[in-house]
């Protein structure tokens, strides 16, 4: 099966191996995985593309899932959707001539609303899943527990211990009394608090998230989810400083909460440079808290 990587600034797409760019996230449906389906993966958006067209043949066994998606197209226009308008245009190799050529792409999302609109026995399991997931969600908005419960339970059906459960859990609150914190200085838009994360991550790890994803092979996963115990711990004590010191402070507007995280974060660097001195080795690892590798051996090689 062959992959892709889409670079936005360049408006390109690269082949890369299977290997480098395995489709990781258990939630994703079944079908992605079938080698019939074209992929691309968006490094700057971190979604996944898939093409229309292939996805339209596959679920109907059309002869032309070129024409399929051109009815249905319209068929969506005309329910009022706005689906079509924000499809992207991504060049993908034609299993036809193996030429590059740009073709309707969906993300997860967009995907799922195309699926709602095929009338095949082969899309009405996703419907029905899809079905299920809302009825979740609505149980959850009206019984929050139930939300941290099912957490727990695909936590442990990745293999993650009960302790790390316990102490991710817990930094979910860490982190969400910092963003208060984030908030009540200023910081509202989600660019700032993704900048913000990212100013944290660098100040304590040496790395910036989407550095400290590619070396642990990561894609659309949660850093914090793939986080060894020992990181876990260290990226809570940047969020809790963070928050101690905007506390003490009262930094107003972003530049100073900015000066404040990353204050925040080289508290918790120094911890581990010194965590690392006594070790002899760098605490930042490509394994995570469910990896049944031997850290030992992996230390010798």
């Amino acid at each position: 099966m062959q992959l892709y990587i889409y670079n936005s600034d360049t408006d390109t797409t690269v082949p890369v191996s299977v290997e480098e760019t395995e489709i990781k996230n258990e939630q994703e449906l079944e079908f992605i995985y079938d080698e019939k389906i074209r992929k691309v993966w968006n490094v700057k958006e971190e979604e996944w593309y898939f093409s229309i067209v292939d996805v339209c043949q596959y679920l109907t066994d059309s002869l032309d899932g070129r024409k399929y998606w051109n009815k249905l197209k319209q068929r969506l226009k005309d329910e009022g959707s706005e689906l079509v308008t924000n499809c992207h245009q991504l060049k993908m190799k034609s299993n036809k001539d193996g030429k590059m050529y740009k073709t309707d792409c969906a993300n997860t999302e967009q995907l799922l609303r195309i699926i709602q609109s095929i009338p095949s026995p082969k899309a009405e399991p996703f419907k029905q899943w899809l079905a299920q997931v809302g009825a979740e969600r609505l149980d959850e908005m009206a019984d929050p527990e139930k939300a941290m419960n099912r957490a727990v339970s695909y936590y442990q059906k990745k293999g993650y211990s009960d302790d790390w459960i316990t102490q991710r859990m817990r930094s979910i609150e860490i982190r969400k009394e910092m963003t208060d914190e984030w908030k009540r200085a200023g910081v509202a838009a989600p660019p700032e608090f993704a900048a913000l994360t990212n100013v944290l991550t660098k100040a304590w790890s040496g790395k910036t998230v989407q550095e400290y994803k590619q070396l642990k092979g990561l894609h659309k996963e949660n850093l914090r989810d793939n986080m060894t115990n020992t990181e876990l711990v260290l990226n809570q004590l940047a969020e809790i400083s963070t928050t101690e010191l905007s506390r003490s402070t009262n930094p107003r507007g972003y530049g100073q909460a900015e000066k404040v995280t990353i204050t925040g974060g080289r508290i918790a660097a120094n911890a581990r440079k010194e965590l690392e001195s006594e070790l002899g080795r760098s605490i930042i690892s490509p394994l995570n808290a469910s990896s049944p590798i031997q850290l030992d051996d992996s230390i010798k090689k």
